[in-house]
């Protein structure tokens, strides 16, 4: 058995080694960013405050108290960034990814968070009213948490109780 497995690593160094000899290019590294066709903010500034952000990366950035406010931030990657006290009202976050991310003390007030994927984020003390979290993936605790405090409507009509699907 021992045999076979030395085999089989000594065959894959030797199918690696032939595939980097001869076809050089297919063993370059692929960064996320370009297999996403996303590209990463350069400059963040206190006041970013309706800027056109769509699928743009935050990778643990430092948003604390930006002005966010009316920002089109769809399919944008915000993973483990620090948004606490970040003003969010109204801005346009559907379809982007927020994987570990604090928004805790933000102003979320008519954001709207359809389709986003928000797992290990915290929102402690957030302010939510209004905002739209339909289809939004989050850890159940947060939502629970949300739950208790959601209140008003997205001004596309639904009611944020209805959207974190909170139980009546």
């Amino acid at each position: 058995m021992r045999a076979l497995f030395r085999s089989a690593s000594l065959l894959a160094v030797i199918v690696l080694g032939c595939s980097t000899l001869f076809w050089p290019s297919s063993v370059q590294a692929i960064t996320a960013p370009e297999l996403r066709g996303q590209f990463a903010v350069q400059e963040i500034t206190m006041d970013m405050h309706g800027l056109d952000l769509k699928e743009k990366e935050f990778l643990k950035a430092d948003l604390r108290d930006v002005n966010l406010s009316g920002t089109d931030l769809r399919g944008a990657v915000i993973n483990t960034s620090q948004l606490q006290g970040a003003d969010l009202r109204g801005a346009n976050l559907s379809d982007i990814v927020g994987f570990a991310s604090r928004f805790d003390g933000a102003d979320l007030r008519g954001a709207n968070f359809t389709n986003a994927m928000l797992m290990q984020s915290r929102f402690a003390d957030a302010q939510i009213e209004g905002a739209d979290f339909t289809n939004a993936v989050l850890d159940l605790p947060q939502q629970r948490a949300l739950c208790a405090r959601a209140d008003g409507s997205h001004p596309n009509g639904v009611s944020t109780r209805e959207s974190l699907g909170c139980r009546p």
